[in-house]
């Protein structure tokens, strides 16, 4: 593996450790394997094994993490005194059909799919570390650098928190990372000061009642017109139980009861997502929810039984890690590769890094320029302008070697 100097990228990269056109070559391929052969959540069992792989040809010594998936990497020699910066990736994929049609590297598993860019994400920062490491051994990387191979993000709370118990951040100071977007061209990236996603958690509320006849729903709990009512009215309560600015938002995906037209049931089920901008208000959820559900569910004489399950707060960038990728991407491909970008109502366990350290998550652009078709995240036809990769790794070293000079 070679790496190019400034002088391959005149007027560009001010820094070393731009990509060379093999490495390039080898991440594509790689990125390529890992998108034929997604695992879930907590079963990345061959993703592990081909990033140790690749991990240890370089060099370096990565430690899978004690839930059995995932790696942690050091890039040099951590000395207890000076904080290193970490990148992250999130290795999973998704429970959904991979449906590209002309794609000669589309998913080889019935149900499952990369429909999310975490390959992308993975094989960024893979090729960082191997840049990295090459920098290393040259004697031009000023201080070590983590990289932290995170499994099960899909899965609520999100393996962040497995990673975090696992010890990836003891030792550092900041955290980065990026996450695909297919609404921003390939090469450039968006990036956003304070909340740049939402919370996101669980809600699934269960209603009982005697049941009866619907020629008398006045002997017993009427429990679909109950179930409704706790629908319909429930988001309302509690949006307006916060201020307003904080984006808190209650949305039903499932509700059911009953089998037949004149009988009322005994048992209601109501299931959705709880969503918000702000941390406050966040944290004030469960209970502003378990509130609203009760009061309504007591109207109409139905036992409510709620299931709040914690998702992820926030994903909250700190100011001068936002400004650590701004320089970082600037240096390599100019101010006009960056551009504001809004907050998103998807959750990010992300965040539950930066409730320990500050950090900052970056948009990386991955539609192809001249791109009109409108796509999306989580969604079977996603794919990415492999261009993106070598954008991903560039920002990358450029972060490592800035925080490196700034701290």
């Amino acid at each position: 593996m070679s790496l190019e100097s400034e002088a391959d990228h005149p007027g560009e990269a001010v820094l070393p450790g731009a990509l060379s056109e093999a490495l390039h070559a080898e991440l594509v391929a790689f990125r390529r394997d890992l998108h034929m052969h997604p695992e879930l959540g907590h079963q990345e069992f061959r993703t592990t094994a081909a990033i140790k792989a690749r991990l240890e040809q370089a060099g370096l010594t990565p430690r899978v993490l004690d839930t059995g998936t995932g790696l942690v990497c050091d890039i040099g020699d951590p000395d207890g005194v000076r904080p290193m910066l970490a990148l992250r990736a999130d290795i999973d994929a998704l429970p959904i059909p991979d449906t590209k049609t002309d794609c000669a590297y589309r998913s080889t598993v019935p149900d499952r799919a990369h429909a999310c860019g975490h390959d992308v994400h993975t094989t960024v920062v893979l090729g960082a570390g191997l840049v990295l490491a090459e920098l290393h051994r040259e004697g031009r990387l000023p201080r070590p650098v983590r990289l932290v191979f995170q499994a099960a993000e899909e899965v609520l709370p999100g393996g962040a928190a497995d990673a975090i118990e696992s010890g990836v951040l003891e030792g550092v100071g900041r955290i980065i990372a990026v996450h695909c977007d297919p609404k921003v061209d390939a090469g450039r990236i968006g990036l956003r000061h304070g909340p740049i996603t939402s919370a996101c958690d669980r809600l699934e509320v269960a209603l009982d009642g005697p049941g009866g006849h619907t020629a008398r729903p006045h002997l017993t709990t009427d429990l679909v017109l109950a179930a409704a009512r706790v629908a319909a009215e429930v988001p309302g309560m509690v949006a307006r139980r916060v201020d307003a600015r904080s984006g808190l938002s209650v949305t039903w995906g499932r509700i059911e009861s009953g089998h037949a037209c004149n009988v009322i049931p005994q048992h209601a089920e109501i299931s959705g997502t709880v969503r918000c901008l702000d941390l406050d208000a966040w944290r004030q959820a469960p209970d502003l929810v378990h509130a609203a559900v009760d009061e309504i569910a007591n109207q109409y004489k139905a036992k409510p039984e709620i299931n709040y399950v914690r998702g992820v707060p926030p994903v909250v960038n700190e100011a001068g890690a936002t400004e650590l990728l701004r320089d970082a991407m600037t240096a390599r491909r100019g101010a006009h590769s960056v551009e504001d970008t809004e907050q998103s109502l998807g959750g990010e366990d992300f965040s539950w890094y930066l409730e320990k350290v500050p950090g900052a998550m970056a948009r990386l652009g991955v539609r192809r320029p001249g791109d009109r078709v409108v796509r999306d995240l989580h969604q079977g036809d996603f794919d990415a302008d492999e261009h993106a990769i070598t954008v991903g790794v560039e920002l990358f070293t450029a972060a490592a070697l800035l925080d490196a000079q700034e701290r």
